[in-house]
């Protein structure tokens, strides 16, 4: 959208990627209320929800230029690169769009933008919206409730190599499917040394133990927005034995509300974001994408608390504990007070310069958008 409005160029809805693992067939409109996507940024861009008949004629005989745009690039890239190209070609086909835009030195007004379009026009489909409503009152009837984003799914673990925990035949699974996508480039990985760097999602276990660590009241609900654990029940015991209120869409739903949206990773995916919102705490496991985005909007809708696990540190500290040369209390100690800055409060986004992949991304904290926090403020001062 931003690249549109600032090449006074038309866009039409995006499609969305159908060839990651989960196959997801659907559509842009199936997790989007389109025609809300459409009005609310009418002021800003023309957004079609397909190319005319004259423009579809040419894309139907090959006459279009498809290409991935350079990852991070300035908005001047579109500019003097692909505004070319449009002028010359008329429709251009832009086949990836996640990341394409720098995170930082952006005029105020774009980044203004995207947040508007993140957080305003992209709304859920209304059967979408009310089951997350829904959910969200089951949950608020039995009191506090965390999501934890445990992303420990079998893609995961196979795109990342990381197989801490799982035996001989899980592994040579993963390495299996792994190779299977030519499009994952790495293939050959150490995942003891991935883990120690904190490119690993904490397992179900290691999880278990932090949450204990950073004093997680067991009686809280913990809502597990994730697809199918890998390794099932076998790998969620030692988290269920230390929280109990485990629960997850399908627990509180009935199949038949959940009917319409099998085989639709994106649209279950969306029913978990709604919920990650309205948490009391959210905890992502992993810093992929949904995580980044999530953080970023709890943090538009007023810094709600938002745990950033700090991955390296945190498996360090484990293996100290596991090993016994760190004591339980040293362990929760260590663990509460290298988080104690990392709970979603407001903060400066991290910019290195010719690092775009290394620094902050722009929606985890857009903190161009948002509003100074005086909840943490002292205002018990008499006289006012």
């Amino acid at each position: 959208v931003t690249i549109a409005r600032y090449l006074n160029v038309t866009l039409i809805v995006p499609e969305l990627d159908k060839t990651s693992f989960w196959s997801d067939p659907s559509e842009f409109q199936d997790i989007f209320d389109v025609d809300h996507f459409i009005m609310s940024l009418r002021d800003e861009v023309r957004i079609l929800k397909e190319l005319p008949p004259r423009l579809k004629r040419r894309v139907e005989i090959g006459m279009v230029y498809s290409m991935p745009p350079i990852s991070w690039s300035d908005i001047s890239y579109y500019h003097n690169q692909i505004l070319p190209l449009i002028k010359k070609y008329k429709v251009v086909h832009l086949n990836k769009t996640d990341t394409r835009l720098a995170n930082n030195g952006q005029p105020l007004e774009i980044q203004k933008l995207r947040c508007r379009v993140n957080f305003s026009a992209l709304r859920f489909t209304s059967q979408i919206e009310e089951l997350g409503k829904r959910v969200v009152k089951l949950l608020r009837q039995n009191g506090p409730f965390i999501v934890l984003h445990l992303r420990y799914e079998m893609d995961m673990l196979a795109f990342s190599g990381c197989t801490q925990g799982c035996n001989s035949e899980e592994v040579e699974e993963l390495t299996r499917m792994r190779y299977a996508y030519p499009w994952w480039k790495e293939k050959i990985i150490n995942s003891d040394l991935k883990r120690k760097d904190g490119f690993c999602p904490l397992t179900p276990e290691e999880t278990a133990l932090i949450l204990r660590a950073l004093d997680i009241d067991n009686s809280y609900q913990i809502y597990i927005a994730a697809g199918e654990i890998y390794g099932g029940q076998r790998r969620m015991a030692t988290l269920a034995a230390a929280y109990p209120k485990l629960v997850r869409k399908e627990t509180l739903l009935e199949p038949s509300d959940l009917g319409f949206f099998q085989n639709h990773s994106s649209q279950m995916a969306a029913l978990d974001y709604l919920v990650s919102l309205e948490s009391d705490i959210f905890i992502p496991t992993y810093d992929g994408n949904m995580a980044k985005v999530v953080e970023g909007h709890r943090r538009f809708l007023g810094f709600k608390q938002t745990i950033l696990l700090e991955r390296r540190l945190l498996v360090d500290l484990i293996d100290q504990y596991n090993g016994g040369t760190l004591s339980w209390y040293e362990f929760s100690d260590a663990v509460n007070e290298s988080h104690e800055s990392r709970k979603g409060q407001p903060t400066q986004r991290l910019v290195i310069p010719d690092r775009p992949k290394e620094e902050d991304y722009f929606y985890a904290n857009p903190e161009e958008c948002l509003q100074p926090s005086y909840s943490r403020l002292d205002l018990s001062v008499g006289g006012l």
